[in-house]
């Protein structure tokens, strides 16, 4: 097949082109140029800007593809431009959104039929906390308003592997590779559920190829923290109560993954992968998927999303909470 990357170079896109090329497909894709290219040599570059709408899309024009896949499309003034012009060129558009676009409830598991967020304005463009999930359920409507059921949208979870950029789970693997005492969250038995990136590529590689249509949750294994602590080799993991944590005012992003039971979004890590199973998804070990993020770590360190002196200051606390 001719497929299309909108994005490719970075971490989910870069692992689609990789499970495409070794699929034996023929891939282009369009980036601006600005991030690192490592993609294969048989990659073919293509250069646009998407925030210029219809005009930032010329390199496509005149062009076929059996299908294309939307990596980069946040908001719906890049994604309308791409869906619209490319919809009598292109056989299937499969557009990456997120577990974000769901309204946090209690009842879990999450589902592909959960409620979602309402929308934003298809004139919106600043993308921020508040605004990425309302934004992707916009990108969405269009998707499946324009190709009908020749859309396929696929909502990940956050998504662990090699490449990741985000250091979310990075920063456990790096932090536990280190040693010594390390910050465990809460007291063990909350949840977290990541999925590997190149689950997502092999994916989206046999949705094209399988023609496959509909809505598929991208989630991976669950575990209890004190799972995710052991499978990471902490040797000395000392927990820390959510009480304590919140006193302290840390956010997601000072510690990442950390969604206690019955927090904000906890529902999120609690997310199905039943139906995408069904279809044809397949799950990386828990092990694995950390094994290869620290080798990849080996020679891209991360910058630790909780800085050290911090840490040491929550565990003397939790000492004497």
């Amino acid at each position: 097949m001719d497929i299309l990357i909108l994005g490719g170079t970075r971490f989910v896109g870069r692992h689609i082109v990789d499970a495409l090329i070794e699929g034996g497909h023929r891939v282009s894709v369009l980036t601006r140029g600005t991030s690192p290219d490592e993609l294969p040599a048989s990659v073919e570059r293509l250069k646009g800007d998407r925030n210029e709408g219809v005009g930032g899309l010329s390199a496509l024009h005149g062009r076929t593809w059996d299908a294309c896949v939307d990596v980069s499309g946040y908001t719906p003034k890049q994604v309308r431009p791409s869906a619209e012009s490319l919809h009598d060129r292109i056989g299937r558009y499969l557009f990456i959104s997120t577990v974000s676009v769901y309204v946090d409830s209690s009842d879990a598991p999450v589902l592909e039929t959960h409620p979602l967020l309402p929308e934003a304005a298809e004139d919106v463009t600043d993308i921020t906390g508040e605004t990425y999930g309302p934004l992707k359920v916009t990108c969405e409507r269009i998707v499946r308003t324009v190709y009908g059921d020749r859309s396929t949208i696929l909502r990940p979870q956050i998504v662990a592997g090699p490449f990741d950029p985000t250091g979310r789970h990075t920063y456990w693997v790096q932090r536990a590779t280190a040693g010594g005492e390390m910050l465990a969250p809460g007291d063990g038995s909350d949840y977290v559920q990541v999925v590997d990136a190149r689950d997502i590529a092999r994916f989206t590689q046999r949705a094209l190829e399988k023609h496959t249509h509909g809505i598929f949750n991208m989630a991976g294994h669950r575990l209890t923290w004190a799972a995710f602590m052991q499978a990471l080799g902490a040797v000395d993991p000392v927990w820390v109560p959510s009480a304590l944590l919140d006193e302290a005012g840390l956010t997601f992003m000072q510690l990442p993954l950390y969604r206690p039971n019955g927090a904000t979004f906890s529902s999120l890590m609690h997310v199905s992968h039943e139906r995408a199973s069904a279809a044809g998804l397949t799950l990386t070990d828990t092990q694995n998927t950390i094994r290869d993020v620290r080798e990849w770590l080996r020679t891209h360190p991360v910058t630790p999303a909780l800085p050290p002196e911090r840490e040491r200051e929550l565990i003397a606390k939790a000492r004497h909470f």
